[in-house]
């Protein structure tokens, strides 16, 4: 209380004129200095050094002593949701702020607090102590944001994120729900209505059940990458965080889940774990290689020999591969120069052959293989001398560090 009570004898007290404060508004003119006391004890003794009126406050008009009532408020309103953290933000009269804002520089102050960070902090205590929950600044799972002119509050409650591996077991299914070209998703003849290309999707798969348990409003499927619609990804399956939208619950039976999406026939996950919203970032910027099991047919047919001898030639060069036709009308147009890991050839019969290929991250397989009317060179059709189909293309493996 030292350093406070040496800040406030610098200040001319006549200064304040006919402007009484309330303690809390009288200490926060010097609540950086020091530490260990509130706002409301730093006030009183300045008041009782400085010979401060009492009486009305003129800066907050006697904010600071409804602070119980407006804790009041908050906790009613949370009282829907589950969550183990929270937050309380404000939103201050701009009058009371300019009043303050204009006394600090009228009293030239270097330490003072504002209102509605002492808002924020008096309101959080009191609702930590009626609830048991703790404050969380950084990830808190609800946020409590108090006008404080209307005592309204308003319920701000962040998405619940959960980490896992999907295996799509079947063809012909998106990872995302991908809306119809022609409607854009709002439903017409050509999607019968649904308002989607695909019936289902693996994001509509695992949230649905996700979804089922937790009461949320909304999902986003966030993958390592994604695999062709015809594909299936098998293995160890594909990294992703699904994000469910206002949880109302965020303790429920994971296991519940799991077991309704590995129910499906469509995709398979092995657990889910808590993630939080800053591991999407990372997760979807990963370069991760991957390994896929190709099935091919040859026109005309390759022998087994001469097909073992080129993988590892190719293997060697770095590919050149302009945006496949298939997808350049959205996305840029441009040149990436990717490698393959390795190739090994499987198996040949007749036309066909199996080949095992690990490549880099963002290489277009399909494209290697038959070479896209020349936007990827070298591809495998171009060496062989032979027309290459994919008939089938399957993700073995995401090498990611998990």
């Amino acid at each position: 209380m030292d350093e406070v009570l040496s800040a406030a004898r610098s200040v001319d007290p006549s200064r304040f004129g006919d402007r009484t404060l309330c303690d809390a508004c009288l200490g926060r003119l010097f609540g950086k200095i020091g530490h260990g006391y509130t706002n409301h004890v730093r006030g009183r003794a300045v008041r009782e050094l400085l010979h401060v009126d009492t009486g009305p406050c003129w800066v907050c008009e006697d904010l600071t002593s409804r602070y119980d009532a407006l804790s009041d408020l908050v906790v009613r309103k949370l009282e829907p949701w589950e969550f183990d953290s929270f937050a309380i933000g404000s939103k201050i009269d701009s009058e009371v702020a300019a009043r303050e804002e204009s006394l600090w520089a009228e009293l030239a102050l270097g330490g003072p607090e504002p209102l509605k960070a002492e808002v924020n902090r008096e309101i959080g205590k009191r609702v930590s102590d009626r609830l048991g929950k703790e404050p969380d600044l950084a990830h808190p799972d609800v946020v409590a944001i108090v006008d404080t002119a209307f005592d309204h509050v308003d319920v701000q409650v962040n998405s619940l994120y959960l980490r896992g591996r999907y295996r799509k077991l079947v063809r012909g299914v998106p990872q995302t729900r991908w809306p119809c070209r022609r409607c854009m998703g709002k439903g017409c003849a050509r999607c019968g209505g649904a308002g989607k290309m695909y019936p289902t999707s693996v994001e509509e798969v695992i949230a649905n059940e996700v979804l089922r348990e937790s009461g949320g409003t909304g999902h986003a499927l966030h993958g390592m990458g994604r695999e062709d619609v015809d594909a299936r990804m098998l293995g160890r399956g594909r990294p992703f965080i699904i994000e469910i939208k206002e949880p109302r619950r965020r303790h429920f039976d994971l296991g519940g889940a799991i077991a309704g999406i590995n129910a499906s026939g469509i995709v398979e996950v092995d657990g889910l774990a808590p993630a939080r919203g800053t591991d999407v970032v990372p997760l979807k910027e990963d370069r991760a290689a991957k390994t896929y099991r190709v099935l091919l047919r040859m026109a005309p047919p390759v022998e087994e020999a001469k097909l073992k001898s080129t993988l590892p030639v190719l293997v060697a060069e770095p590919i050149a591969q302009r945006t496949p036709e298939r997808v350049v009308h959205r996305r840029a147009d441009t040149i990436r120069h990717r490698r393959l890991l390795a190739a090994e050839v499987v198996g040949v019969d007749g036309d066909r052959a199996e080949l095992r290929v690990t490549a880099e991250a963002g290489t277009y397989v399909k494209e290697w293989v038959h070479g896209d009317r020349g936007r990827t060179r070298p591809s495998l059709a171009e060496r062989l001398d032979a027309a290459c189909e994919v008939l089938e293309l399957d993700v073995l493996d995401v090498h990611d560090d998990g």
